[in-house]
């Protein structure tokens, strides 16, 4: 008999699972850390279509895996760039497909105002490389616009001030586009009220302003960030409208006072830089106005002297016509003598060529003329005899066409008779079958609601053992009217039957029986 060795021996260190394993990791690393701010610089960023952010924390020795989830990072003020040193908020967690720990990030802050300024110089330096500040793009404010369009908190004293130093200056329409003007919202907002103002057409229900005002009152970097974001920047650097940007106050600088036209130090001289003074013009206007009625009187004066002292100079109108008057007399003198030498030159003439004129040239003329007359008669008969020929054989030809074509409609012309005939058979058979058809569905409808009548009736209730009492001729449904009825009658399934008289009587018979009556 063989010997079989024994395995060894179990010790005492208890067997994991993998699961079970990284499960009891996962929960020492959230227990211990549940809650922590790591500072760091950000390495690696990544942004899958998901909307979530992946992103690594590292120092000079370490890195740890960071992942925002789509509903955090919306909520981020600052949204992690690399490059920069941030303070991440969050809890630790593993992640046991891989086998590696990561920070769940809740928030992310600069390390310090520093952070903040190196990432706004270094997108600003961004944008400004891809020519969103250039000078050749601004476009110049309207000197008295028509309509002003004002981005800003409807409730804050920024509106006030604008609204009132424009009642001042002079008075304009303003329409107003609320926005929140700090936050995680307030980039997205302003971009879409740039946008949505440069959507309005032109003569449309909402008039589409002439300039716009982007404003809002001062605070600290961090407050004033939404006005830093690419997307606000863009927006203000697309606009076809003339943007005026009034963000903070004089020593604050946000990146979306580089895109706009006209940056101002307050909003309240955004106002004042969008509208002159009303009373300024008017004083102006008076003045140029006095400036034209002096200008015109004095014109009228000096080309008056100018006029006098030119007719001075001018001889006088006797001196002008002396001259051509005397000639006039000088040449009518001479006129009737040289009348009188043309007409006999004529009459000498007409008797030269009188005596030429002889009876055989009249002749020979008359018969050239006769010979000339009769060739363009010859020629004209010709010319006609041939043109009757040319129409006679275009009509053959024309009439040779139309026997055809004439062929051809009236065949068209059967088959679309052919055609009616069959189409008003078909409707005259669908016209006699429609009133048939008609009645047959108002008769089933007839009999339907007579079905109804019959089953909602109150017939079909007394056949179910159901009574109907009436007094004096009337339905009683109550003791005290029937104690009050001097007859009553019971309408059963088959007939009616009186009763009596009132509660209190007795019909006759009925005392001594112990038969009460029906109450």
């Amino acid at each position: 008999m063989d010997l079989i060795d024994d395995p060894a021996p179990p010790g005492n260190q208890p067997e994991y699972t993998v699961s079970e394993l990284s499960g009891a990791v996962k929960r020492v690393i959230e227990g211990e850390f549940g809650l922590v701010r790591v500072r760091g610089e950000v390495g690696r960023v990544s942004r899958p279509a998901s909307g979530h952010l992946y992103f690594d924390l590292k120092d000079d020795r370490a890195v740890i895996a960071a992942i925002s989830w789509k509903g955090q990072v919306s909520r981020m003020q600052v949204r992690p760039e690399e490059g920069m040193e941030v303070v991440a908020t969050g809890r630790m967690t593993t992640f046991p497909g891989q086998s590696k720990y990561q920070l769940i990030v809740e928030d992310v802050a600069p390390a310090g105002a520093g952070a903040l300024m190196a990432m706004l110089e270094k997108r600003r330096a961004a944008l400004a490389a891809e020519g969103l500040f250039d000078a050749a793009g601004k476009k110049a404010i309207p000197y008295l616009p028509r309509v002003i369009g004002v981005v800003t908190s409807p409730s804050g004293a920024v509106i006030r001030d604008i609204l009132h130093r424009l009642r001042d200056r002079f008075p304009r329409h303003v329409l107003v586009w609320p926005v929140a003007v700090q936050g995680q919202d307030c980039a997205a907002q302003v971009a879409a009220a740039i946008r949505g103002f440069n959507a309005l057409p032109e003569g449309g229900a909402i008039p589409r302003p002439d300039v716009l005002i982007v404003a809002r009152g001062g605070g600290s970097l961090e407050d004033l960030w939404g006005f830093n974001e690419e997307i606000v920047v863009r927006a203000a650097a697309a606009s076809a409208i003339p943007l005026i940007s009034a963000v903070g106050h004089e020593t604050d600088t946000t990146l979306i006072d580089f895109a706009a036209d006209l940056r101002a130090p307050t909003p309240t001289a955004a106002a004042e830089l969008a509208v002159p003074v009303r009373l300024e013009l008017l004083a102006t206007l008076e003045a140029l106005g006095a400036r034209l009625v002096r200008g015109i009187g004095q014109g009228v004066v000096l080309r008056r002297q100018r006029l006098r002292d030119l007719s001075r100079a001018l001889p006088r109108v006797e001196v002008l016509v002396a001259t051509p008057r005397q000639r006039l007399d000088a040449g009518a003198l001479r006129l009737g003598t040289g009348l009188g030498l043309a007409v006999a030159k004529k009459h000498r003439e007409f008797d030269r060529l009188a005596g030429r004129l002889q009876p055989q040239a009249l002749r020979a003329g008359l018969a050239r003329q006769g010979d000339m007359l009769t060739s363009r008669g010859e020629r004209l008969g010709r010319a006609v005899l041939l043109r009757l020929e040319r129409r006679g054989e275009r009509l053959e030809a024309l009439a040779a066409r139309l026997a055809p074509a004439l062929a051809r409609m009236l065949g068209d012309a059967g088959r679309k008779t052919a055609e009616g005939r069959r189409d008003l058979a078909r409707l005259s058979e669908r016209l006699e079958a429609a009133p048939a058809t008609r009645f047959a569905r108002l008769n089933d409808r007839l009999e339907a609601l007579d079905r109804t009548r019959a089953t909602l009736g109150y017939a079909a209730t007394l056949k179910r053992g159901y009574a109907v009492v009436r007094g004096d001729g009337a339905v009683v449904t109550s003791k005290a009217a029937a104690e009050r009825a001097s007859a009553l009658e019971i309408e059963f399934r088959d007939g009616r039957l009186p009763v009596g008289g009132r509660a209190g009587k007795r019909p006759k018979g009925d005392g001594e029986s112990g038969q009460g009556s029906l109450f």
